[in-house]
């Protein structure tokens, strides 16, 4: 019993045996999983059939126009949802948090409660709002200006609206506590000292809130380019199935899904979720050695 307290009660030992739950979830729910997806990557996996095929899958990845469709999808999907769910949530942030904003626990709650919704109720309810039906809510405002019904599933440009207002109605709350936590940790000294020297309102959020959110901006901006490759559920309920028109909803985890679980050709799929990761890993660290968040570009906030 006295060598095994003094195992348990080690100085030395005690931090490993605080790290282990963590390393031992990080090895069986990443590290195991990621080895697995490049050992099938260079398969042919079918039912009941492995065969080995080298870098044929990343071949024909490389000359597939479906998938070069997909990656078009979810970057364009994936640079306007950034550029509209960093600024105005920042905005309504510092509008919130404003000393002479009235209601403010209201208009948090309001922009909170998307959230809360489950995205397929979110999509089901954008699918109807955009139907091609004469009585739906577009069609219907359209109506009021004399426009004719158009069929809105059915066109590239109307059906990407589609997807960028659900996912800007579902994050902008989300987005926006983020910056209003970062906001929680700049000093009032450097507010007051800003209006003593004759700062407005504009002044103040860009001289001294915009700078200081400088960390908070690059975690939001971080999770966004990867929620935006990453999104497949919106498309599929908004569209109704991963099938949509000229693939106007598909994206690179669509795709994945489509051979992986619909044709089951897990070595395809398998090849494609690298491509995912990898994509998703190179634009994260350029943004990051950008923004000088790692890199020699590094600056003290």
């Amino acid at each position: 019993m006295t060598v095994v307290r003094r195992f348990l009660y080690s100085k030395k030992i005690a931090p490993y045996v605080f790290i282990l739950p963590f390393v031992l979830t990080f090895a069986v729910f990443f590290i195991y999983p990621l080895a697995s997806t490049i050992r099938m990557s260079f398969q042919d996996i079918l039912p009941g059939q492995v065969q080995w095929v080298g870098l044929s899958n990343y071949k024909r990845l490389l000359g597939d126009k479906v998938f070069g469709q997909a990656v078009f999808n979810s970057v364009r999907y994936m640079l306007i949802t950034c550029a509209l769910l960093i600024p105005f949530p920042m905005l309504f942030a510092y509008m919130i948090s404003s000393k002479s904003m009235k209601s403010a626990g209201f208009f948090k709650s309001l922009y909170f409660v998307p959230v809360l919704t489950s995205v397929v109720v979110a999509g089901l309810v954008f699918r109807m709002m955009f139907s091609e039906l004469p009585g739906a809510l577009m069609n219907s405002i359209r109506g009021l200006f004399g426009q004719s019904p158009i069929y809105w599933m059915k066109n590239e440009y109307s059906s990407l609206l589609a997807l960028i207002l659900l996912c800007c109605w579902r994050w902008t709350g989300m987005n926006m506590l983020y910056f209003m936590a970062g906001m929680k940790a700049i000093p009032n000294e450097l507010y007051e000292a800003a209006e003593i020297d004759g700062a407005n309102t504009v002044r103040k959020f860009t001289n001294v809130t915009w700078p200081l959110l400088k960390p908070t901006t690059i975690y939001v901006l971080t999770i966004s380019i990867y929620a935006g490759l990453a999104m497949f559920t919106e498309s599929y309920m908004v569209f109704g199935n991963n099938t949509s028109p000229h693939n106007y909803g598909l994206t690179i985890v669509g795709y994945l899904y489509r051979y992986g679980f619909e044709k089951l050709r897990m070595g395809y799929a398998s090849a494609v979720g690298l491509a995912l990761l990898v994509g998703a890993m190179v634009i994260n660290v350029a943004q990051l050695y950008i923004t000088g968040a790692v890199g020699s570009r590094r600056t003290k906030i």
